[in-house]
C-alpha cells in the first residue's frame, strides 16, 4: 500500500472555557491513503471541524503529530505550513466562501494564482473543471446570480485547483436541500475519484457517509472506526 498522505498521531486539542479546559480531540490516531475516500461522522458539537482545521494546517494542535505527505507539519513554521496548504491540501466548507466580487471562474483561478500559476493555465484548468461541475455555462456569472448548489459546485472546483492530494470537506452539502445535496455530493466524490484525492469528509447525512470507501466516527474525543 502506497504511504499516507495524511497522520494524525495521538492528536489532542483542548479549550478553555468559562475557567475550564475542555478537551475536544483526546489522542487521535488516523491515517488516510491516496485515492481513499473516508466519512467522518458525530454527533454536532463533537469536534468534527476541529479535527479538519486540525488535519488541514489551520490550527495548530496542542499535542500529537499531524504528517501531511510525509512532511510532519504540526509544529512546522508557519511559512512550511502555509506552502503546504496551498499546494497540498483543498478545502469545502458547508459554506461556500467564495470572493463575491469575482466571477465562478476567477474564483477557480484565484488558488491558481496565488500559487504562482500564470494566468492563462490558471484559466484554462479552472475551465475545465467547471465543465467538470457542469457549470461552463456560468464561468463568468458572480456568486450572487448562482444558485446555492451552484456556488458549492464552484468551491469543489475551487478546491481541487491546484491539484491537491488530500481534500478535507466540513459538512459540504449540510446547507443544501436533500436533491441539491445529493447531486452536490455525487460530483464531489466523482471528481476527487477522477483524480486520485485522498478525502476525509464531515457529514451528517448517513446515507451519504455510507458512499465512502469507511467511516469513522468521533465521539466524546475519541476516534473510532465504523463497521
Amino acid at each position: 500500500m502506497s504511504e499516507p498522505v495524511l497522520i494524525l498521531e495521538r492528536l489532542v486539542r483542548r479549550f478553555e472555557q468559562g475557567g475550564q479546559v475542555l478537551e475536544v480531540l483526546r489522542g487521535i490516531d488516523f491515517r488516510l491513503h491516496p485515492g481513499e475516500m473516508v466519512g467522518l461522522i458525530g454527533p454536532s458539537g463533537a469536534g468534527k471541524s476541529t479535527l479538519l482545521h486540525a488535519a488541514g494546517l489551520l490550527e495548530r494542535p496542542d499535542g500529537g503529530r499531524v504528517v501531511i505527505d510525509g512532511t510532519d507539519a504540526g509544529r512546522a513554521d508557519d511559512g512550511v505550513r502555509t506552502r503546504l496548504r496551498r499546494a497540498t491540501i483543498g478545502f469545502v466548507y458547508q459554506f461556500h466562501h467564495l470572493l463575491p466580487e469575482f466571477s465562478a471562474i476567477e474564483n477557480v483561478m484565484m488558488p491558481q494564482l496565488l500559487a504562482g500559476q500564470g494566468r492563462s493555465r490558471a484559466r484554462a484548468r479552472a475551465a475545465e473543471l467547471l465543465d467538470l461541475m457542469g457549470l461552463s455555462a456560468r464561468a463568468d456569472h458572480r456568486p450572487a446570480r448562482l444558485s446555492g448548489g451552484e456556488q458549492q459546485r464552484v468551491a469543489i472546483a475551487r478546491a481541487l485547483a491546484n491539484r491537491p492530494r488530500l481534500l478535507l470537506a466540513d459538512e459540504p452539502t449540510g446547507n443544501l436541500d436533500p436533491e441539491t445535496a445529493e447531486r452536490v455530493f455525487g460530483l464531489l466524490v466523482s471528481a476527487a475519484r477522477d483524480q486520485g484525492v485522498a478525502a476525509l469528509i464531515a457529514t451528517h447525512n448517513p446515507e451519504l457517509a455510507a458512499r465512502m470507501d469507511r467511516r469513522v466516527r468521533l465521539d466524546q474525543g475519541r476516534l473510532d472506526h465504523v463497521a
